[in-house]
C-alpha cells in the first residue's frame, strides 16, 4: 500500500513540474480541449493523492483489524507479536477469586443419619454408601441418597476406631480368592478388641478377622505390589504390616513412645503419627521381607503437637503434611526438611482443631470454639493455602471425622461424624431456597494465613488457660476437651 502511495504522489509531482516548467514554444501543439484535457489530468491525480489515507493510518487500521482477528499484533515491518500472556501468579489470583466467589454462594442441605448409640469415630465413603464406626461397637453402612441405613455389621466387642476402604482393583483380587462377586466392595474396621475386620459390603459379612495382640487405634490400606494392612496400637506403640492376600503378618516395628493415632499413605509412601506428636515417614515396598523402612522421624520440638490429650491427625499432599492436634492452627510440616508452618485455623485460642481432610483443590479443618460450643468447617484453597469460607450451622456438634467425595453432577457430598453422624449435600446453583447451612467468611483468618511457629508454646498456654475457665453449664452434651472419648483409644 504504501508503495502506490508513493508512485502516484511522484506521477503528481512530475505533472505539476512540467506545467510550472514548460513555456510557449513548448505548448503551442497543445491548445484548446488538449490544453484542457491535461489540466483536469493532473487535478483528477492530485485529488486521488490528497483523498489517500495516510500510510501510517492504514497501517494503524490494519494493526487493530489483526488484534481483532487472532489476538496477536503485527508491526510496521508485517512481524506478528503474540500477546503476553498472564504469569502463574496471576493466574493463581485469578483461579482463587472464581473459587472465593463460588463458595460464598455455595447452598448445602443437612441430614442426620440416626441408628449408632455412642459417638461415631469414623467414617469412609464407597461409592453411594457411607460406612461409619462407632464406640458402640458397630460398623453401619448407609445409603446415602435415601438417607437409609442398609447394614448394621455386629462382631467387634470394643469401640471401633478406624476405617479403610481397598481401591476396587484389590477388592477385585480378594473377591476371587473367597469366590465372590468381581464387585465385592471390602471395608477394613479397627478396634479396641484388637482385632480387624474385612467385612463384604453387600453380603453384609465378615470374611476375615485378624487377630493383633493390640488395641487397634488407626488403620490403613496401601494399594502397592500386592497390597498391605497396616495397623498402629493404642496400646503397644507398634505398626504392624499385614499381607492382604494371606492376611499374615509381615512387619512389626516400634515406631513411637506413644499410642498410634493416624495413619495415612500417598502413593509408595505411608504418614504415621503418635500421641506424644512424632510423625514418621516411611516407604512401603513389596521387594525384601519387610516392607517398611523409615526415611524421616520428626519429634514433637518440631511438630509442637504434644499435649496430654495430643489426639493427632495428618493429612499429608507432596511435600507437606497437614497436622490437627487440638489447638487453633493447622500445622504445616514439610516431611523432607523439617520446616514448620502454621494456619491459622480459629480466630482466636479458644478454637479447637479435631480434624483436616483434604479434596481435590480444598483442604478442611473442623473447629470447635470450647468457649461458646460452635462447631464450624474451615476451607482453605489448594495448594495456595489461602482462606476461602467458614460453614456452620446452628446446632452443629463437635466434629471428630470427616469423609468427602463428588457427585456425577460434580457437586460435593461430605459426612460428618462425633456425637451425629450428618449427610452434607451441596445444593446446585439454582436452587432458589436457603440451605441449612450459613456461609460467612472471617477477615481475621484472611489476614493471618500463614505464619512462623514460634510462639507455639504461648498458643497452647493459653488454650489450658481458657480450657480452666470454661464454665460448667457452658454445654449440656458435649464434654471437656481432655476427656477420654477424644482419643483415638476408645476403651
Amino acid at each position: 500500500m504504501g508503495e502506490v502511495s508513493k508512485k502516484a504522489e511522484l506521477r503528481s509531482r512530475l505533472a505539476e513540474l512540467l506545467l510550472q516548467h514548460s513555456g510557449p514554444q513548448q505548448t503551442q501543439g497543445i491548445v484548446g480541449k488538449e490544453e484542457d484535457k491535461m489540466k483536469r489530468q493532473v487535478e483528477k491525480v492530485t485529488e486521488q493523492h490528497v483523498a489517500r489515507p495516510p500510510a501510517l493510518k492504514i497501517a494503524r487500521e490494519e494493526r487493530r483489524e489483526n488484534e481483532r482477528s487472532d489476538g496477536s499484533q503485527t508491526d510496521g515491518r508485517g512481524e506478528t507479536h503474540l500477546p503476553v500472556s498472564p504469569s502463574a501468579e496471576e493466574q493463581e489470583d485469578a483461579e482463587f477469586k472464581s473459587r472465593k466467589q463460588t463458595w460464598e454462594k455455595a447452598k448445602f442441605h443437612l441430614r442426620t443419619l440416626e441408628g449408632h448409640s455412642d459417638i461415631i469415630t469414623c467414617a469412609v465413603a464407597v461409592d453411594n454408601l457411607v460406612i461409619s464406626g462407632s464406640r458402640d461397637t458397630t460398623v453401619k453402612v448407609w445409603h446415602v441418597p435415601t438417607a437409609t441405613e442398609q447394614r448394621s455389621l455386629g462382631g467387634h466387642s470394643g469401640g471401633v476406631t478406624c476405617l479403610s476402604a481397598p481401591p476396587p482393583e484389590y477388592c477385585r483380587r480378594l473377591a476371587r480368592a473367597f469366590d465372590l462377586s468381581d464387585r465385592e466392595r471390602f471395608v477394613l474396621s479397627g478396634s479396641t478388641d484388637c482385632c480387624v475386620r474385612i467385612w463384604a459390603l453387600s453380603l453384609g459379612l465378615c470374611v476375615k478377622s485378624i487377630y493383633t495382640f493390640n488395641t487397634v487405634s488407626s488403620l490403613c490400606f496401601i494399594p502397592e505390589g500386592e497390597g498391605f494392612i497396616v495397623t498402629g496400637s493404642g496400646s503397644y506403640p507398634c505398626l504392624q504390616v499385614w499381607s492382604w492376600s494371606s492376611q499374615e503378618n509381615c512387619q512389626s516395628v516400634n515406631a513411637h513412645l506413644d499410642a498410634v493415632t493416624t495413619l495415612q499413605s500417598q502413593g509408595p509412601l505411608l504418614f504415621s503419627g503418635s500421641t506424644e506428636g512424632c510423625v514418621c515417614v516411611w516407604e512401603v515396598s513389596d521387594e525384601g521381607p519387610e516392607p517398611l523402612h523409615r526415611l524421616h522421624i520428626w519429634g514433637p520440638e518440631v511438630t509442637r503437637c504434644s499435649g496430654d490429650d495430643g489426639r493427632l491427625i495428618l493429612s499429608p499432599r507432596g511435600d507437606r503434611v497437614f497436622l490437627s492436634c487440638r489447638k487453633a492452627s493447622i500445622r504445616i510440616l514439610n516431611w523432607r526438611t523439617g520446616v514448620m508452618t502454621r494456619l491459622t485455623n480459629h480466630s482466636s485460642t479458644a478454637g479447637v482443631t479435631d480434624c483436616v481432610n483434604q479434596i481435590p483443590g480444598l483442604l478442611i479443618g473442623s473447629c470447635f470454639d470450647i468457649t461458646n460450643g460452635e462447631s464450624t468447617i474451615n476451607l482453605f484453597s489448594l495448594p495456595q493455602c489461602k482462606y476461602l469460607v467458614s460453614l456452620t450451622s446452628s446446632d452443629l456438634p463437635r466434629i471428630l471425622c470427616f469423609a468427602a467425595w463428588l457427585t456425577a453432577s460434580g457437586d460435593h457430598r461430605w459426612v460428618t461424624g462425633g456425637r451425629d453422624l450428618i449427610v452434607w449435600e451441596q445444593l446446585p446453583g439454582s436452587f432458589k431456597k436457603k440451605g441449612d447451612v450459613t456461609v460467612r467468611r472471617d477477615s481475621r483468618l484472611e489476614d493471618c494465613l500463614l505464619e512462623s511457629d514460634r510462639d507455639s508454646d504461648d498458643e497452647q498456654s493459653e488454650v489450658d488457660d481458657d480450657e480452666d475457665s470454661i464454665p460448667q453449664d457452658a454445654s449440656e452434651t458435649e464434654e471437656p476437651p481432655s476427656s477420654s472419648w477424644l482419643r483415638c483409644v476408645l476403651q
